[in-house]
């Protein structure tokens, strides 16, 4: 009997059978149980709501789980919140992100992402400011990161880090970011000490509490993560009254960490 051999998506690996023997990474087609969106083999979430992908296994322990569902949130929404403001206030069109598989010539030019057309290159940032090459470049390993494109993502990030190092005026919501980015590749230390430096400057923000309890999902800390979810509620209704414009740009992740807080003991 010959055994038909397949390419793995999440590692390349050659691999035959419903799972790949290298990564474990699914080789059948799925579908969202929640919206019934195509998935990717390796996707854990849904790539247009972020739903949990049902692994058939019950699922890892909650504060895992909690930890990549506030990750895929942040992912979705930074993503939809740096084409935005790239764009100079045209909100990133839904269609892309509900269809990704489309084909770009269906699309009209106000649908096109802003890398499309570039053949896989890099973006020429050379004339944009180091702002604008910061967004640019996070909005790049954001999209990737949906994609789950984890060799984009490596590729990107020390570029996009390198841009944050050149910023002038480096605001809260800079620094959110490049915490995001140190985040997505398991970098803990330099996270934290974002999330410190937002707090020192800018006392109770709510960033602050976000990402320690982010990293804290991520190493399984249970101590730290209720830690920060307390302050975090502690300081809502204040910080939130204050109106801030990173709040109201981040608004969906400030509610959904929020609420993940209140049921938690």
């Amino acid at each position: 009997m010959t055994t038909t051999l397949s390419t793995c998506p999440a590692c390349g690996a050659a691999a035959s059978g419903n799972f790949c023997s290298s990564c474990g990474a699914s080789l059948t087609s799925r579908s969202c149980g929640f919206c019934h969106a195509e998935l990717s083999a390796q996707a854990r979430f849904c790539h247009r709501c972020g739903h949990p992908v049902a692994s058939g296994t019950g699922g890892g322990p909650r504060s895992e789980r909690t930890a990549w569902l506030v990750a895929a949130v942040l992912c979705v929404l930074l993503v939809g919140g740096i084409v935005y403001k790239v764009s100079g206030g045209t909100p990133a069109p839904a269609p892309d992100m509900a269809n990704t598989g489309a084909d770009s010539r269906d699309r009209t030019p106000a649908q096109q992402l802003p890398d499309q057309g570039l053949q896989g290159r890099a973006p020429d940032i050379s004339a944009m400011t180091p702002r604008e090459r910061f967004d640019r470049l996070f909005n790049r390993v954001m999209q990737a990161a949906e994609r789950g494109d984890s060799l984009e993502v490596r590729r990107f990030i020390p570029m996009a880090l390198g841009a944050y190092q050149q910023l002038d005026d480096r605001d809260v919501d800079a620094r959110y970011h490049a915490a995001v980015l140190h985040l997505e590749v398991g970098d803990f230390a330099p996270a934290y000490a974002l999330a410190d430096t937002i707090l020192q400057t800018s006392p109770h923000h709510l960033f602050g509490y976000l990402i320690r309890g982010t990293a804290a999902g991520f190493q399984d800390d249970t101590a730290a993560r209720a830690r920060a979810e307390r302050d975090f509620l502690t300081n809502y209704r204040a910080e939130m009254a204050a109106n801030r414009v990173e709040y109201l740009e981040h608004k969906p992740a400030l509610e959904e960490f929020r609420k993940e807080a209140e049921r938690n003991p």
